[in-house]
């Protein structure tokens, strides 16, 4: 008997949609369903590379890139949203065509507006029922309501109630039945392992941005006692090297090593964007977090987490060592082991 096939498509805007697409992909074929993929860029390089053996497909890409300056970032989102709208048109005809020739019964959007059709289920997947864009919000906010609503359901990864990772972003003043929480999304698991690792970096997001934290990072660590992992977060098979040894380098880790990396630390210095942070709170760990510039989600997240006393932050052109002498007095991450029993939410399909 044909298993159900269910198309996962990623939004490729760094690689954390992919990344949190990985426990539902997994669950799928537990549950036995079969998985067809679907992304671009580094996000499809990042799913092929996870699932050799799966059907992976390249969707129209939206190339979303930072600027320099990262007050111009709403700006230039904005110049561009006439070609991110072709752009939604041109996957959406695209899922047709993957439809017809793959036998799909279901689909799992994370982010991907297009990826949807009448004539099937379609869940979107997204921790932004909110969309922070400034003195813009409202609209930002009503466009992404507007495009969820064409789905049947949208699933959030994040805890209900009042004790959870999203705060405003995740959650809405009014109750809507289709919207469920089904706890947080992560490919890692709490381990009990040697520390080894002082400090474990982990960069992340689109460039130019990724390269200046780099810079910066390597610049205030030059001449370290402290032992580092510091992972580049960049697919090249040129690897950098450092004078000082105390500093280990990768471009990018997977699944188990990334495990091992994330469970052997003392402390973290992330981005403060969600997939971490939801990495971050399945391992209980302690972190610090330098949010991306110009990206008021991130800000938010960063912001909110210091008032709760969980991790310091501040800001890219701010980072020096001394920032890190206060991060004992923060409680770090807890785990409330909320999920929702994904056999219960493929039920759909």
């Amino acid at each position: 008997m044909q298993k159900k096939r269910i198309l996962v498509a990623a939004l490729n805007w760094g690689l954390g949609h992919a990344t949190r697409c990985i426990p539902i992909i997994k669950a799928l074929l537990k549950n036995d369903y079969e998985p067809v993929l679907a992304s671009d860029g580094d996000a499809l390089r990042l799913l092929k590379k996870e699932f050799p053996h799966i059907i992976c497909l390249e969707l129209p890409s939206y190339n979303i890139k930072y600027t320099e300056d990262p007050g111009n970032l709403k700006w230039k989102l904005l110049f561009d949203s006439p070609r991110i709208l072709n752009v939604i048109k041109a996957e959406k005809k695209m899922t047709q065509g993957i439809i017809r020739d793959y036998q799909i019964s279901g689909i799992i959007s994370d982010n991907r507006w297009g990826v949807r059709n009448k004539q099937l289920r379609c869940v979107f997947i997204t921790h932004q029922l909110q969309v922070l864009s400034g003195n813009t919000t409202y609209f930002s906010s009503k466009i992404q309501q507007k495009y969820i609503e064409k789905f049947d359901e949208c699933w959030v990864p994040d805890l209900p109630g009042s004790k959870n990772l999203s705060g405003i972003l995740g959650h809405l003043k009014t109750e809507n039945s289709a919207i469920k929480y089904i706890g947080p999304l992560s490919r890692i698991e709490k381990r009990s392992l040697p520390i080894v690792y002082d400090y474990l970096i982990i960069l992340s997001g689109p460039e130019p941005q990724r390269s200046f934290l780099e810079k910066r990072l390597l610049d205030a660590f030059k001449d370290t006692e402290h032992r580092i992992l510091f992972i580049r977060g960049v697919f090249s098979v040129e690897e950098m090297s450092l004078k000082n040894t105390n500093i280990n380098i990768r471009n990018h880790l997977y699944g188990a090593f990334l495990q091992q990396a994330m469970n052997s630390c003392k402390y973290v210095i992330a981005r403060s964007g969600y997939t971490t942070i939801m990495d971050l709170y399945k391992i209980e760990a302690k972190a610090f977090f330098i949010p991306t510039p110009g990206q008021f989600e991130q800000e938010y997240l960063a912001e909110r987490l210091e008032k709760l006393g969980i991790a310091p932050h501040c800001k890219q052109e701010n980072f020096s060592l001394e920032k890190l002498e206060n991060l004992e007095d923060f409680s770090g991450f807890s785990n409330f082991s909320f999920e929702y029993p994904f056999r219960d939410l493929f039920t759909l399909f």
